[in-house]
Formats: structure tokens, C-alpha cells, sequence
């Protein structure tokens, strides 16, 4: 996810600083969540083997739909920069998201 590794005298105050037996070993920084979403944006173009903007529609909401479970969609500009990832609108980003929305209503209602 982007992460960094630190000496412990290099940690600042979000880094998360790790301890072996009482002595710190080592911090590590984490990114900011827009820069975790390039990571994530970058893993999955890796994993599909091709630009996301590539994929047919199904494959594409599905990543909007692993996207929003990870919380990409909660960073400021998120729609913006999976709508670019995707060479889609920001609109079909949000035709995607309540598509998913729809479905999971239904399935609620089939088993309630």
C-alpha cells in the first residue's frame, strides 16, 4: 500500500512505531488514502494485466465494486480519479455504485 520503513528516531506523529521486547525496532509511515488509492488503482491494472480502462463493463463494475468495499470512495477526489483509471464518467462511476446498491437491496429483501 505504499507504506514506508523508518528508523524509530525518524518517526513523526501519525507514523506507527514497532517494538521488539520493550525496544523500538522500527516505524513505519503510512500513505495518505489518495495515494493508497493510486496503489490500489496500480495493483489491480497489475492483477488484470492490462489498464483498467481496457476492461469490459462487467469487469468494471466490479472494480467499482471491490474499489468502494476498500474505501476508495471515501478519499476526497475518489470518484474523479476511478472514473480516470476506467476511462469512464464520473456518472457511470455512480451509475456502478447504486447498480451495487440496487442489488444488495434486493438481496436483503429475498432473504428477509
Amino acid at each position: 500500500m505504499g507504506a514506508e520503513i523508518l528508523g524509530p528516531e525518524q518517526a513523526e506523529g501519525d507514523d506507527v512505531i514497532l517494538a521488539w521486547e520493550g525496544e523500538d525496532v522500527l516505524a513505519v509511515r503510512l500513505p495518505q488514502l489518495s495515494e493508497s488509492l493510486d496503489h490500489i488503482l496500480a495493483a489491480m491494472e497489475r492483477r488484470h494485466g492490462m489498464p483498467l480502462a481496457e476492461l469490459d463493463r462487467k469487469a468494471k463494475q466490479e472494480a467499482v465494486r471491490l474499489l468502494e468495499a476498500r474505501g476508495a470512495f471515501s478519499v476526497r477526489h475518489g470518484v474523479e480519479t476511478v472514473a480516470g483509471a476506467l476511462g469512464v464518467s464520473r456518472f457511470t462511476v455512480y451509475n456502478y455504485l447504486n447498480r451495487e446498491t440496487a442489488l444488495n437491496r434486493e438481496k436483503t429483501a429475498e432473504n428477509g
